[in-house]
């Protein structure tokens, strides 16, 4: 089996659960799993973009360059 289908466990609390489950019943996905997989899938990919948007050194060098020009640093 591939390591990207194989399954883990995880525990959440039988309120969140059924907070999940109420909510999947109103939307596209079938199962709690999917739609919690769905989510984290989401905030993962947001928190990747985010590190994709860090400065580069040279993009920090140019912001310290100009802010010593502006007199902020010395």
């Amino acid at each position: 089996m591939k390591k990207e289908h194989e399954g883990k466990s995880v525990t959440l609390p039988a309120g969140v659960y059924d907070r999940i489950s109420e909510r999947v019943k109103t939307t596209g996905f079938s199962s709690v799993d999917e739609y919690v997989i769905f989510v984290l899938e989401e905030v993962l990919k947001e928190e990747g973009e985010e590190e994709e948007q860090a400065y580069s050194k040279e993009d920090e060098a140019e912001v310290k360059k100009r802010l010593k020009a502006l007199g902020y640093m010395d």
